[in-house]
């Protein structure tokens, strides 16, 4: 005989509710997207945020697993059991890799070009599980400025609801904050790096940048995209919107 599934009262299952609500609004992401990562049927998940049933423990912790946050009161993780070397070190989030999955793909990166005011600059990055390191990793590649490939850690800390993207050199540092996935997968934020001037000169800077999964391009173009290229507006369009969108801000002097 089966042992039937145990409810959370009605007090928690409103506190499981407002707690998701704000985890779709601060990520953008739809309640059709959150569903096919939990592995529920969009009506469960409808009618539990809309208090017509409560919460049970089970659908609370697929929820849990597949926002990488704790939902319930007194539960520091979702109560998920990972192996050995499948939890992310704290300094990154203390994420398990089933939680993170939903990261793992190929990006088109777009940023502005830093010697071109008129053009733009696209690459390719890969984020995939490391086990080397029990970690997400991410890797650039097919850069016209091949010298400045760059191969880092990436940090999903569950508090801020961003992610970071880091390479760190002999202390030296190069951060790449974006937003959680948007229902398309894709991602919007600044990166704060240095920019090689004449001879050793290096200035410090910051720019819009977006991740748009490759599978969303239709023919990906990349290097230095001018104005000529046939998919200039359509880049040009996604390094817009994390500031019409309010992905981040730069703040006037």
């Amino acid at each position: 005989m089966q042992t039937p599934d145990k409810q959370l009262t009605d007090e928690q299952s409103r506190e499981v509710a407002e707690k998701i609500r704000e985890e779709l609004a601060k990520r953008r992401i739809s309640r059709q997207a959150l569903a096919e990562q939990a592995k529920l049927s969009l009506s469960t998940l409808e009618k539990v945020l809309g208090g017509r049933r409560p919460f049970t423990l089970a659908t609370t912790v697929r929820l849990e697993q597949a926002l990488g946050v704790s939902l319930r009161k007194n539960h520091a993780a979702p109560p998920s059991p990972v192996a050995g070397n499948d939890v992310a070190p704290d300094s990154l989030g203390s994420y398990s890799h089933r939680a993170v999955t939903w990261l793992e793909d190929v990006y088109i990166t777009l940023r502005p070009s830093f010697g071109d005011k008129d053009a733009l600059f696209a690459y390719r990055t890969e984020i995939a599980w490391e086990p080397k390191v029990s970690s997400l990793v991410f890797r650039e590649g097919e850069r016209t400025d091949a010298a400045y490939e760059h191969t880092g850690e990436v940090a999903v800390p569950h508090q801020s609801g961003f992610i970071y993207l880091v390479i760190n050199r002999h202390g030296q540092h190069r951060v790449i904050t974006v937003s959680r996935p948007t229902t398309a997968g894709e991602m919007y934020g600044i990166i704060s790096t240095l920019r090689a001037g004449p001879g050793s000169q290096l200035t410090p800077i910051a720019a819009p940048i977006a991740f748009v999964p490759a599978r969303n391009v239709k023919t990906p173009t990349l290097g230095r995209i001018s104005p000529d290229n046939v998919n200039y507006a359509l880049y040009r369009d996604h390094l817009r919107r994390t500031v019409d969108e309010s992905f981040a801000l730069f703040l006037p002097v």
